[in-house]
C-alpha cells in the first residue's frame, strides 16, 4: 500500500472493534480498514453506511448488489474490491461462469433483464465520459421502484468512492477469490442501447 498501516495497538479502541469483527468474518483485518482507521469517525461512519446499503432487507437482492459492486470495482481497477466482492458474489450463489462473464456482460446470455439494466446504469454512473440519460433512467424505473432506485444509486456511488480510494492508495487483493484481478479493460464496448441513448441526448 502507498501509505503504511499502523501497528494494531496504535489504532483507537473504536477502530479495533471493527478490526475484531473483520477478523471474525474474513479471517484477517482488511487493508482498507487499516487506512480508513487513521480517521476513526470517518471509518465508523463509512462502515455503518455500507452496513445499511448491504442489509438483509434491502430492496436490491444480495446477488445483484454484489454484481454491481464487482462491476464498479473492475472499471475502477480496484484489485482488493474485485477480490473481496467476487468472493461475496460466489457465496451468494452466483456461479463462477457468471462471475467470469461479468466483465463482458453485454455479450453473455447469463444475465437477466433486471441485471442488465442495473449493470448498464452502474456503468453509466461510473464512467467519466458518459452519464445517465433519460432513456436509460426510464429503463431503470421499469425494473425498480423509487425506493429501490435510491438504494441502487447509493450503492453504486458508495462503491465508486470505496474502489477509487483503494485503487489510488494501492490496496492489494487479499486472496479471497480465485477470479483474476488484473488486466481489466478500462471501459467495455458501448452497447447499442448506450449509443442510442447518447445520440438521443445530443439531439435534444
Amino acid at each position: 500500500m502507498r501509505i503504511s498501516a499502523r501497528n494494531l495497538s496504535d489504532y483507537s479502541w473504536l477502530v479495533r472493534v471493527f478490526f475484531w469483527n473483520q477478523k471474525r468474518k474474513y479471517g484477517q483485518v482488511l487493508g482498507p480498514g487499516m487506512l480508513w482507521g487513521r480517521s476513526p469517525w470517518v471509518f465508523a461512519t463509512l462502515a455503518l453506511l455500507f452496513g445499511a446499503l448491504d442489509r438483509k432487507r434491502s430492496p436490491i437482492d444480495p446477488p445483484l448488489r454484489s454484481l454491481v459492486t464487482v462491476r464498479v470495482s473492475q472499471i475502477n481497477h480496484c484489485s482488493f474490491c474485485i477480490d473481496i466482492n467476487s468472493a461475496t458474489l460466489l457465496k451468494r450463489g452466483v456461479a463462477m461462469d457468471k462471475v467470469l462473464a461479468l466483465q463482458h456482460w453485454q455479450d453473455s446470455p447469463l444475465f437477466t433483464e433486471r441485471e442488465r439494466i442495473a449493470l448498464e446504469y452502474t456503468e453509466a454512473m461510473t464512467r467519466s465520459d458518459g452519464g445517465v440519460t433519460d432513456a436509460l433512467f426510464h429503463r431503470v424505473k421499469s425494473q425498480f421502484d423509487d425506493d429501490a432506485v435510491i438504494e441502487l444509486t447509493g450503492l453504486i456511488a458508495f462503491q465508486n468512492m470505496s474502489s477509487k480510494f483503494n485503487a489510488a492508495l494501492g490496496v492489494p487483493a487479499q486472496g479471497f477469490c480465485p477470479v483474476p484481478t488484473k488486466s481489466v479493460p478500462l471501459w467495455p464496448e458501448r452497447s447499442g442501447l448506450q449509443a442510442k441513448d447518447e445520440s438521443e441526448g445530443s439531439a435534444g
